[in-house]
């Protein structure tokens, strides 16, 4: 007895094969257009620059909408297509495209100086109108800190930022002159190889 597929008139096994051609097609170009774009290149095939960073709030200068936009090269020799549809062959100097980096929205408000005076000038209010909530501020002024019990739990919840400036903003940290660094693989990272033993 014949395999099932043998036994299909030849029309149906030409529709088979015509779908079958064009679901591959599709995937392929699906595929290949994916790679053309210059915003779709893989790690290694590119470089993005270091944001500038300002010195008082420690964030790139660029940062709105708690996003701030870098500049990438591909790397020499890969071409790709860009944002306005032609296709350029990159030598490693000129701006492929620009990717988004995390910042955090931060408006002039220090970590140090609002604890500083939340521990020291707390029972008089200087915490909470430093951070511009002066109701609360002449609340506390006028009740001494709430007994000091007032004063102590703003202490606790201005030192672990659970109570922050009034506009939303984050506070400025300082990290002792250096940027804090967090870890993590990027295209600069330079992998060792592991020794097995």
């Amino acid at each position: 007895m014949a395999p099932p597929w043998v036994r299909l008139p030849a029309r149906s096994l030409f529709g088979v094969l015509m779908i079958t051609l064009s679901l591959c097609w599709n995937l392929q170009g699906s595929r290949v257009s994916d790679i053309d774009s210059c915003e779709n290149l893989r790690l290694g095939q590119y470089l993005c620059s270091d944001p500038n960073i300002n010195d008082a709030t420690q964030e790139p200068e660029v940062c709105k909408d708690l996003i701030a936009w870098v500049e990438c090269k591909p790397a020499p020799n890969v071409t790709c297509q860009l944002a306005n549809g032609t296709r350029f062959k990159f030598s490693g100097e000129e701006v492929g495209f620009n990717r988004s980096i995390p910042c955090r929205n931060v408006s002039g408000y220090s970590y140090k100086v609002a604890v500083a005076l939340s521990l020291f000038l707390g029972w008089l209010g200087a915490d909470r109108f430093y951070l511009g909530y002066p109701a609360l501020g002449l609340l506390k002024f006028c009740t001494v800190g709430f007994c000091g019990i007032g004063s102590l739990v703003d202490f606790m919840l201005i030192a672990m930022q659970i109570v922050g400036p009034s506009d939303g903003s984050d506070y400025i940290v300082d990290y002792y002159g250096a940027r804090l660094v967090h870890l993590s693989i990027t295209n600069e990272t330079y992998r060792r190889t592991q020794l097995s033993l």
